[in-house]
């Protein structure tokens, strides 16, 4: 079989396991921390919207300015806040990982695509690392990229290219697989990509159309790159 495209890269969360999974998990902690949560939620709206208004912004200090308004809606100081939104929310969620299960044939997926010659890559809008080496997945990839750290959130196209530029590929030779159609199908759109979507459930017509292909057995997603 020929496949389609040169290189197939991913999203993560939601994506290789599904969301529910983890929200379950979740719960305590939510209860713990929904002010937190909360804030730290429409920080990322704003900065999305910003970007909206701004395509090719970079932003080198996003660490830092996701915090300053984090901080400024808990009304806390800017130091303490990042302190806590790195301890709770990057590192607080990762051991659950270990117990969060992957879609079936997600690994069996990559093996294929890999004995095929295709590159791999990941790109989630949160640090891959430990999750990855929680779920199994930590040597399976060419390039694993935080958008955060690229500067930019998705549906940015910024770090959709620095994903591209990173596995050595052309956006258009690229498929990108996530789970939503208004950060993950757009931005790589955006970016030249071509996208697809895991959808446990029809979707609405406008979810359908937002990408390629949409898939809900990893097995057709095999079919579809490798056909």
């Amino acid at each position: 079989m020929t496949p389609k495209f040169s290189a197939v890269a991913f999203d993560l969360d939601g994506t290789l396991y599904p969301n529910r999974r983890l929200y379950v998990r979740l719960m305590p902690f939510a209860a713990m921390n929904w002010r937190l949560l909360t804030a730290f939620s429409k920080a990322r709206h704003i900065i999305r919207r910003e970007q909206e208004e701004d395509p090719a912004t970079i932003m080198p200090d996003f660490y830092d300015y996701q915090a300053g308004l984090t901080a400024k809606m808990l009304k806390a100081p800017e130091y303490a806040t990042r302190k806590k939104i790195e301890a709770l929310m990057y590192r607080g969620w990762e051991p659950i990982f270990t117990r969060v299960k992957l879609f079936p044939h997600v690994k069996e997926l990559l093996a294929e695509l890999r004995a095929a010659g295709l590159k791999l890559g990941l790109l989630s809008d949160f640090p891959p690392k430990t999750k990855l080496e929680n779920l199994g997945l930590a040597g399976a990839w060419d390039a694993a990229l935080c958008s955060e750290r690229c500067g930019a959130l998705k549906p940015s196209a910024v770090p959709f290219n620095a994903l591209a530029e990173a596995l050595g590929r052309e956006p258009g030779e690229t498929l990108y697989v996530g789970n939503s159609a208004a950060y993950d199908a757009l931005g790589a759109r955006r970016a030249g990509m071509k996208a697809a979507l895991v959808s446990l459930a029809p979707g609405s017509a406008k979810f359908r159309s937002s990408a390629d292909f949409v898939f809900r057995d990893y097995r057709k997603l095999r079919d579809f790159v490798l056909n």
